[in-house]
């Protein structure tokens, strides 16, 4: 049979589980911070990797470039004239597909 706990014990019970259950919320918090900045670091890393990276041949356009900016983010400054699918140069929408040869390469 279950033992009859008073409530002065029920609650000194409840007290020390809720200690215990706080102290390990507060321990694994602790290191998911610690791995948070571990990921934050590696992001960085690969964000560098990335930029070293020259561009690939095909090249999707995103948001906010023009082709201003990816003419000197892939070191091609002849990409209307390889891109006969381009019409004006002001209309480059996020999508929108081009062919890129880095000037080193020509």
């Amino acid at each position: 049979m279950d033992p009859i706990y008073s409530s002065t014990e029920l609650a000194e019970k409840i007290s020390w589980y809720s200690a215990l259950l706080l102290a390990l919320m507060l321990v694994l918090s602790c290191c998911e911070s610690a791995q948070s900045h571990d990921d934050e670091i590696m992001v960085g890393l690969l964000k560098k990797e990335a930029v070293k990276k020259p561009c690939d041949e095909i090249y999707v356009v995103r948001e906010g470039e023009t082709l201003h900016t990816i003419s000197e983010k892939c070191g091609d400054p002849y990409i209307v004239e390889e891109n006969p699918h381009i019409h004006d140069p002001d209309d480059v929408f996020p999508g929108l597909v081009i062919k890129i040869t880095p000037f080193n390469y020509r």
